[in-house]
């Protein structure tokens, strides 16, 4: 049982009468029986709760859906879009149920409203529609559905609770996509969609054509040329469905917030570009996140699936407050890049991470792979570095140039080991790791 407004507006006006009509003790009792005789025969004729039935559908811009209407079933959204789950409420009572409906959903799901009125006559079913726009990567699940029916005077009514399981999946905003397009232009270049040449171990024979000034002379084809009786060139193309495996670190240093979000955000919005990319180049791309122990594992998944695959994977990921395990995850890594790969390590560059961590395993890597490391620089630390105002502001300085010199020192190392860095702040990091693996691809050292 549940009152509203109008009985304590009642219970109020009852007072009055007490106060200036019969003030008594029988006044009393008269005025409280009036009112409560009047909001139990609301209960009675309002419409039953517990016998309302109750279906989820997802529509709208919602990304994936699972089952609608299945227990637990699950549906995506990228953040920064909106899904609008659907309640369908059927009423198989035998009296009306008008009040309103409450679908309980946690604040990161971004629910415009989870109050709606309801009206439903005996037998009826209507729709009504949440519309979530989600401020955080993960599950959002649905709490309960609530309905409060209130009966013909207003004042009192029935109120139950609904377990109607959903589960609403905020994916990556996957903002670096803008960046595709001119990225996919230039490997249309290098696959000999223009007439760009290149040559090295990663590379194979495309074609033979005319020999044009500015050509490497390397390139010339002799026997052609003695056929043709005019000078011939071969051309090159990088070599297709390469091995690239992205490793996400999701330890601790994954968890520090540069700008509005986290470092491991940032790398996942570089792996999806360096994904989507990879793929487009004819290359097979996995996925490994690890810090002690695998948090996701994504492998051999289909060309178009890739990317969905990807980011399904990503979105319940999040930063485990310790210390990642580097030997644990090299040996993960061992397990599956058997052949020859381009291992992309999306980690942190803090000198004692590196040294105790890193440098330990990656000579192993590199003996057996192409490792290229990327992270996220803060650019508060370049801010830091340029303030001179103050006293305070100085030691900042310095305390940022020390940090900046120690990054330097710690990139030295590892390219002197044979790892390629890219050390860029959130903005530029994910089109720098799409250049660098087009940069090797152009070398050929994939």
């Amino acid at each position: 049982m549940t009152l509203t407004y109008r009985a304590a507006l009642l219970a109020a006006a009852g007072v009055l009468v007490v106060a200036f009509a019969v003030p008594s003790r029988a006044g009393i009792a008269l005025v409280t029986a009036a009112v409560v005789l009047a909001s139990l025969v609301d209960v009675a004729l309002a419409g039953a709760v517990r016998s309302l039935t109750f279906r989820r559908e997802v529509t709208g811009d919602a990304g994936t859906q699972a089952g609608a209407g299945a227990s637990g079933a699950v549906s995506g959204v990228r953040l920064g879009e909106t899904a609008q789950v659907s309640l369908l409420v059927t009423n198989p009572g035998g009296r009306p149920v008008r009040g309103t409906l409450r679908d309980a959903w946690p604040p990161s799901a971004g629910a415009a409203t989870q109050r709606h009125p309801l009206d439903l006559s005996p037998g009826e079913r209507r729709r009504v529609t949440t519309v979530l726009r989600p401020t955080r990567r993960g599950d959002k699940h649905a709490h309960r559905v609530t309905v409060r029916s209130l009966g013909p005077l207003g004042l009192a009514g029935r109120q139950g609770s609904h377990e109607v399981p959903w589960t609403v999946r905020a994916l990556p905003a996957f903002e670096s996509r803008k960046h595709l397009p001119s990225r996919l232009a230039r490997l249309r270049e290098l696959d000999g969609r223009a007439s760009v040449l290149v040559r090295g171990q990663g590379t194979e024979f495309d074609s033979l054509r005319d020999y044009v000034v500015g050509d490497d002379v390397r390139s010339v084809d002799w026997r052609a040329t003695a056929r043709r009786g005019g000078v011939v060139v071969r051309t090159w193309r990088p070599e297709r469905d390469r091995h690239v495996l992205v490793v996400l670190d999701t330890g601790r240093t994954s968890a520090g917030r540069v700008g509005d979000a986290p470092r491991l955000d940032h790398a996942m919005d570089a792996a999806l570009l360096l994904a989507a990319l990879a793929t487009r180049a004819g290359d097979r791309v996995d996925l490994l996140a690890y810090d002690r122990t695998v948090r996701a594992d994504v492998r051999r998944a289909a060309p178009r699936e890739v990317l969905q695959r990807f980011t399904a994977a990503m979105a319940p990921l999040s930063s485990e407050l310790v210390e990642a395990d580097h030997r644990g995850l090299a040996a993960a890594i061992a397990m599956r890049a058997t052949q020859r790969s381009l291992v992309v390590l999306l980690t942190g560059l803090d000198t004692a991470v590196v040294e105790e961590g890193w440098l330990p395993v990656l000579g192993a890597l590199t003996r057996r792979h192409e490792v290229l490391l990327a992270a996220v620089a803060d650019p508060r630390v370049a801010e830091l570095a340029r303030g001179r105002a103050d006293a305070r502001e100085v030691y900042a300085a310095a305390a940022a140039e020390q940090a900046n010199a120690e990054r330097r020192q710690v990139t030295s190392t590892l390219e002197r080991l044979g790892v390629t860095v890219v050390d860029r702040p959130p903005d530029e990091i994910a089109p720098a790791l799409a250049d660098t693996y087009l940069a090797l691809k152009k070398a050929g050292r994939l």
